[in-house]
């Protein structure tokens, strides 16, 4: 999927600074075309999906600009991922943007609950930096060679 020629746009919503620059390097060895933006919680994830605050700049040209794929964490400060993720898939304008969650939880609620509440995907955060990597590639080749999403 690209959009306008440009590649698509990945959001990172992670609050913690080395799992940012881990998710970071192994998207830059993904190879996959895309543009990443990475955001510090639930938060400044609403305003970046809704064009508020320091990414009103977004909408100025008329033309919105809505991620293809986010990576949320479930556990940040301020809103969680759960929050962020019941805002997105309960928006008519957001809900189309696929939801990947990306978390150190392994309780199962979680699981269960991040689907109930339209998660496309869950997946556990690696150990390592290869596995990482790894799972980097499949995603974004599955989400934007693969899948055909709304534009």
């Amino acid at each position: 999927m690209k959009l306008d020629g440009k590649p698509p746009i990945i959001v990172v919503a992670e609050d913690d600074e080395d799992d940012r620059q881990w998710v970071k390097e192994a998207l830059l060895e993904s190879q996959a075309a895309h543009q990443a933006v990475f955001v510090n919680d639930g938060e400044e994830l609403m305003d970046y999906l809704r064009h508020r605050g320091r990414y009103a700049a977004l909408a100025a040209t008329g033309n919105l600009i809505y991620p293809g794929l986010v990576l949320l964490d479930l556990n940040m400060p301020r809103k969680d991922g759960r929050e962020a993720l019941k805002e997105i898939k309960s928006d008519p304008r957001l809900r189309h943007i696929p939801i990947i969650i990306l978390t150190t939880s392994k309780a199962e609620e979680d699981v269960f609950r991040t689907y109930n509440m339209g998660a496309n995907t869950v997946i556990h955060k690696p150990v390592t930096h290869d596995d990482l990597a790894q799972i980097m590639q499949t995603l974004t080749r599955y989400w934007f060679q693969v899948a055909e999403l709304p534009l």
